[in-house]
Formats: structure tokens, C-alpha cells, sequence
């Protein structure tokens, strides 16, 4: 769906650039050069900002979505956690599955906050958190890039299979 999304946007950016390369040709044809080339730009910075807010909107809508995901995943880590204190309890003692429940506790309670913040604020803590630790997040982005790299080799490896 994406996919099909951003190539029609882009067939419409094509088909906008070829209109505005015509009406120019025209116009040089024309020696009316100066009084067109102040309308092809305006129109030629219309069609950017006209596609400049549908790719805004198109990533405010992906990143609403994978907000929402990853909220359920974090409170779906959390139930798992919840789950395991029990058995931590039963096997380790009861300290270890306080921890196991503090952990859950943690993980619910920062899913809350994804939950409750809007993807503004989300994009601030995240450029505060890099001013603040660089170290840590270009170590969480290598961390997250070693996984995506790994989940996509596990696709293409599951696909060559079939």
C-alpha cells in the first residue's frame, strides 16, 4: 500500500514537471521569458510544497502506526513478565520475582508514556536523548540496525527456501 502510495506521488511530481518543462519551452518559444520564468517558479515551488506536505503526512501517519505497535509490544513484553514472576517465584524465590514484576511494571508504565505522547514530543526526547548520550544512541542504533539486518536476512533466507 505504501508502496503504490509513493509511486503515484511520484508519477504525480513527473507529470507536474513535465507540464511546467512544456509551458517553459512554450514561453522561451514565445521571447516572453522573464514574465514566465516568475510563474513556472511559483508553480514549480507550489508542486514542492503540495508534495512536500503529502510525504509529511504520509511519514505522520506511518509513525502514528508504529507508535501504536510498538506500545502493544512493549505491553505485550510487560504481560510476559508478569507472567514469568510466578514461575521466577516458584523457582528462584520471591526477591527474583519482585524483580521480574518490577521490570513489568517498568516496561508498562514507559508504553504508557509512548501511549499518552504524541510523535512531536516522541521526535524531541529522542533529540534531546541524542544530544544528552551520543554514545548510547548511535550503540542503540547500532544494536537496532544489527537486528533489522538480521530479521531481513532470516526473510530473504525464508524466501530463497520456498
Amino acid at each position: 500500500m505504501a508502496d503504490s502510495s509513493v509511486n503515484d506521488t511520484v508519477n504525480d511530481l513527473k507529470t507536474t514537471a513535465n507540464e511546467v518543462g512544456t509551458e517553459l519551452s512554450k514561453t522561451i518559444e514565445n521571447g516572453d521569458v522573464s514574465a514566465k520564468a516568475g510563474d513556472a517558479k511559483q508553480a514549480i515551488k507550489d508542486g514542492a510544497n503540495k508534495y512536500t506536505a503529502q510525504a509529511t503526512d504520509k511519514v505522520r501517519t506511518f509513525a502514528e502506526d508504529g507508535k501504536a505497535r510498538a506500545s502493544g509490544a512493549l505491553e505485550q513484553v510487560a504481560q510476559l513478565l508478569t507472567d514469568a514472576a510466578g514461575q521466577v517465584d516458584e523457582k528462584l524465590g520471591s526477591q527474583y520475582g519482585g524483580y521480574a514484576r518490577s521490570a513489568a511494571d517498568s516496561v508498562s508504565g514507559f508504553a504508557d508514556q509512548v501511549k499518552a505522547k504524541d510523535i512531536d514530543e516522541l521526535f524531541d526526547d529522542a533529540r534531546e536523548l541524542v544530544r544528552k548520550s551520543p554514545a548510547i544512541a548511535v550503540g542503540a542504533a547500532a544494536a537496532i540496525g544489527f537486528v533489522v539486518a538480521r530479521l531481513v536476512q532470516s526473510g530473504v533466507d525464508a524466501n530463497s527456501k520456498v
